[in-house]
């Protein structure tokens, strides 16, 4: 008996035992499971001034396109069909005879016929032109939808130039970009054949289209200096194909526009301006060295070293540089290096021996070709500046006022006189402007 309860015992201690552990274990299990468990998260402070919504992904890099591969023709309108110099030059740009080059008429109000009359034109000097039939004013044609159309783009694609004829700049605006600012198809067609290396042509509003920024709506030139230019009004976008640091303006000479550029240049921030004559071009090419060809030249515009003097009432600017690129002469846009043309390249102008000492004036500053008459007596005179007035009607908007352009020779004005012809080129002259009050009425019979 005793040997069996001993035995009884030690089997109840045994089973105290087990059960003991097992407790043990559970408890252990369940320490393990708490400090395992995720911390509580602790919640974050707001900053003053600081959003506390996730900051938004960042997009990725748009792609980097190349560099214009192609040449632009910039021509400042009333292109004679006789100027063999200037159509041969886009056919030769667009690869030579048999050249196909798309023509746009979507400036003019009858853009049919406009594309027409300007393919045979190129026909005559060898191209393969045809007309692309896009414009405002196509007849029987929606010129949203053709903007996008894939065979429009198509025959864009086929050329290798591309011609945009005269008349309103809006209107190619309006049929190649988008309401909303962006390309449409046919309009990134053309800027393919650009890269790609082929020629964009464009007369009179066909040239106005090269900058970033374009007349629009423009008043005369006085008035524009009187009342400035607002976007949207006086000037819009451009389709920027010569670059968004060079203004481009047309009929320059012929109708005295020079001086319209200057208050949109220093409104839009441009420092270069570029002004082509009728019947004349320029030629950019991917090095982007502009050359002048045709019957006559064109205006730079410097404004890197002007100021404007805010203690003037009305529009002014002061230390302007002008210069005037004949025919033959060449300007790199890049390193702002001249090269005149081979019959000046010989005969600069010596200072030291003008060949005139008459004082330098005219009434008419804005009038036909009156400021490169200026430039031009000026620069071979003994005379170190010149005056040039521009004022209105008396019947127009404020007529009391007007301004004073006065040009001066510095250290850096230069100029070229032609061994072959009586032509001249003119650079670096200075120039300022500043408003002036005229006596009303401006003049009394005797």
């Amino acid at each position: 008996m005793k040997v069996r309860g001993l035995t009884l015992l030690r089997c109840c201690i045994a089973v105290c035992m087990l059960w003991l552990l097992a407790l043990g274990g559970v408890a252990h299990a369940a320490a393990s499971t708490v400090t395992t468990a995720p911390a509580t998260p602790v919640p974050k402070v707001q900053v003053p001034g600081k959003s506390s919504k996730p900051a938004k992904a960042v997009p990725p890099p748009k792609p980097v396109l190349a560099p214009p591969a192609g040449n632009l023709v910039i021509i400042g309108g009333g292109l004679r069909a006789e100027n063999a110099e200037v159509w041969q030059r886009i056919v030769q740009l667009a690869g030579g005879k048999g050249a196909r080059i798309g023509v746009f008429g979507s400036a003019s109000i009858n853009p049919e016929a406009a594309a027409q009359a300007t393919v045979n034109k190129l026909n005559q000097y060898g191209a393969q032109a045809f007309a692309i039939p896009l414009g405002v004013t196509w007849p029987n044609s929606d010129y949203r939808k053709a903007a996008e159309d894939p065979e429009t783009v198509a025959m864009i694609h086929s050329a290798t130039g591309i011609y945009f004829t005269g008349g309103d700049q809006a209107r190619i605006a309006r049929a190649l970009v988008r309401p909303d600012g962006s390309h449409t198809a046919a309009l990134d067609a053309v800027w393919d054949v650009y890269r790609d290396g082929g020629v964009i042509a464009g007369s009179s509003a066909g040239a106005a289209i090269m900058s970033t920024t374009m007349f629009y709506d423009a008043k005369s030139t006085l008035d524009m200096l009187k009342q400035g230019v607002n976007d949207g009004h006086e000037i819009s976008a451009g389709l920027g194909f010569i670059g968004d640091d060079v203004f481009v303006d047309q009929h320059l000479l012929v109708r005295g526009r020079f001086a319209r550029m200057i208050p949109v240049m220093l409104k839009k921030g441009y420092q270069i301006g570029l002004g082509i004559d009728e019947n004349t071009a320029m030629v950019v090419n991917a090095k982007r060295d502009v050359e002048i060809i045709g019957y006559s030249g064109a205006l730079l515009l410097d404004l890197s070293a002007a100021i404007t003097d805010r203690g003037i009432k009305g529009f002014n600017i002061s230390n302007a540089t002008i210069s005037y690129l004949d025919r033959g002469d060449k300007f790199n846009l890049v390193t702002r290096e001249f090269t005149p043309s081979p019959d000046k390249a010989d005969n600069k102008l010596d200072p030291n021996q003008p060949d005139t000492r008459e004082p330098v004036y005219t009434n008419d500053i804005l009038g036909n070709n009156a400021v490169l008459d200026l430039m031009v007596n000026l620069i071979d005179n003994a005379q170190q500046e010149a005056i040039g007035i521009a004022f209105g009607n008396p019947r127009d908007f404020n007529p009391e006022l007007g301004f004073e352009f006065r040009f001066s020779k510095t250290i850096n004005s230069v100029g070229y006189s032609s061994t072959e012809v009586e032509a001249y080129s003119v650079l670096k002259l200075r120039m300022d402007i500043r408003p002036i009050q005229l006596a009303q009425p401006l003049y009394r019979y005797r």
